[in-house]
């Protein structure tokens, strides 16, 4: 086993689908409907999040924000993807690794939200659950960790549906909405993974 792994398929070809799930890249063609989900669930997600920019919902923030996600994906920082429903290419959510460490690591952090009309359907962990091998497989991962806010008890149930460990409390780890939080920190590892 080589100790420094790199990804096994082009990363910007990465578009794993299940569970009536497609899973890929943001692109411009995204940004009317990915802008309208996000407005219409902002009260749902700030409480997790950290602040959004003033011009985070315009279409020169978002095309900001792709530029930065084409220069993560080809430097094998992150890997974004927007979840959509297959059958009718509606968009759901987002999860994105991100923290990608190569070398004796091979390890990411996952992050994820889901647009408020969607949320508590199990679009996300099933979400996960078509992402997970693509992590493990073509982008040669030995580890995926997550982090949440102690009190976020749907994100807590995702992770531990998908087999995700419960490791610790990262003490004011994260600024979200503005204040630092505690965060439990999740870790699934390559060989306890069941794809």
């Amino acid at each position: 086993m080589a100790l420094f792994r790199m990804p096994s398929a082009a990363p910007a070809a990465l578009a794993p689908r299940g569970y009536g799930l497609l899973l890929r890249a943001p692109q411009m063609a995204d940004y009317v409907q990915w802008a309208e989900l996000r407005d219409r669930s902002r009260s749902y997600l700030t409480p997790w999040e950290p602040i959004w920019p003033s011009d985070d919902l315009t279409r020169s923030g978002f095309r900001r924000r792709l530029r930065r996600y084409a220069e993560d994906i080809a430097a094998d920082r992150s890997y974004p993807f927007l979840i959509f429903r297959e059958s009718t290419g509606e968009m759901l959510g987002g999860v994105t690794l991100a923290n990608v460490r190569r070398g004796i690591v091979q390890a990411g952090t996952i992050g994820y939200w889901m647009g408020e009309p969607h949320a508590g359907r199990g679009f996300m962990t099933a979400a996960l659950r078509v992402l997970l091998p693509t992590l493990f497989g073509e982008l040669n991962l030995h580890r995926v960790e997550a982090a949440c806010i102690p009190t976020n008890t749907p994100s807590i149930r995702v992770l531990e549906k998908c087999g995700f460990t419960r490791e610790g409390l990262a003490r004011r780890y994260l600024c979200i909405n503005g204040v630092w939080q505690d965060h439990l920190l999740f870790g699934l590892l390559h060989e306890d993974f069941r794809g």
